[in-house]
């Protein structure tokens, strides 16, 4: 998936399930739209579902630290490329 793609997605499901509009490459998620760990598992149940795939253990730790939509997408992209 490239990233143009994932980047679409995301955008959609921010949107779709947060009522997070055009968030900023690199705006606090945290900071400035109250997105939290909540939300933080929904986002990683919803990257399931768009890779049709189960995330691991380590794959959803490694999330932990994500704090912006550009951050998001290199993640999702890593996990894409990592399934081939």
């Amino acid at each position: 998936m490239d990233r143009e793609t994932i980047k679409n997605k995301i955008l959609t499901i921010f949107d779709e399930e947060f009522e997070i509009v055009n968030p900023g490459e690199n705006e606090d998620l945290r900071e400035i739209h109250g997105f939290d760990s909540i939300d933080a598992i929904e986002l990683l149940r919803e990257i399931e579902i768009m890779l049709d795939t189960e995330l691991t253990r380590d794959e959803k730790k490694k999330a932990m630290d994500i704090r912006t939509f550009s951050q998001i997408c290199d993640y999702v992209e890593s996990l894409s490329a990592d399934r081939g």
